[in-house]
């Protein structure tokens, strides 16, 4: 029962953890948009209880800033897995998870909005994005994040197996997790 709460605790960090920092890695994408076409960065909201903004103002290429959210927040994810040392399985594992919920989330994100023109989705299809490229990167992002998830193992192998969470790791990530929430509470514009 004790390993099963570690593996609890865990996962619901997890999750909780990479929700946050995939808003922080896609509104990176915004900030570093902005700054290579000449835009000047307004304000960034990051809060946990909030769905993330970059305001950039100016804007001079904001079809570029905008795609550069969500293209990003799933390629230095993936590329920070793919980097990691093997030897450090378990960070490479959580890194792979990290870069798999990046690319489902954002690939959600953007062929989802493409139908109600929410967030990043309306001013790409207000700027000129074809409807098509929208679904085209759910279509891609998606399945690929899928696919990093598949070459960690089996759900149910986890789930089997509790005694794979050590309490070290299933508090370290909640402390972690209850760290960035914190520090996003306390910095986001009020």
């Amino acid at each position: 029962m004790v390993d099963r709460w570690h593996q609890f605790v865990f996962t619901s960090s997890l999750v909780a953890l990479s929700w946050l920092l995939m808003m922080a890695v896609h509104e990176f994408g915004h900030v570093l948009g902005a700054i290579v076409t000449g835009g000047s960065v307004e304000r960034i909201v990051l809060h946990p209880l909030a769905i993330s903004r970059t305001d950039v103002l100016p804007n001079p290429h904001p079809s570029l800033v905008v795609w550069l959210g969500p293209i990003v927040g799933c390629v230095l994810p993936l590329l920070v897995a793919t980097i990691l040392p093997s030897n450090r399985i378990e960070f490479r594992n959580i890194a792979k998870f990290f870069a798999g919920f990046c690319l489902v989330a954002n690939g959600v994100y953007i062929s989802i909005g493409a139908f109600d023109r929410v967030g990043d989705c309306g001013v790409m299809l207000a700027t000129g994005s074809p409807y098509w490229s929208l679904l085209a990167f759910g279509a891609a992002t998606i399945p690929l994040g899928l696919f990093v998830w598949h070459k960690i193992g089996s759900v149910g192998e986890f789930s089997n197996h509790p005694e794979m969470v050590t309490p070290r790791l299933a508090y370290t990530t909640a402390a972690l997790m209850i760290a960035i929430a914190g520090l996003e509470f306390c910095l986001s514009p009020r």
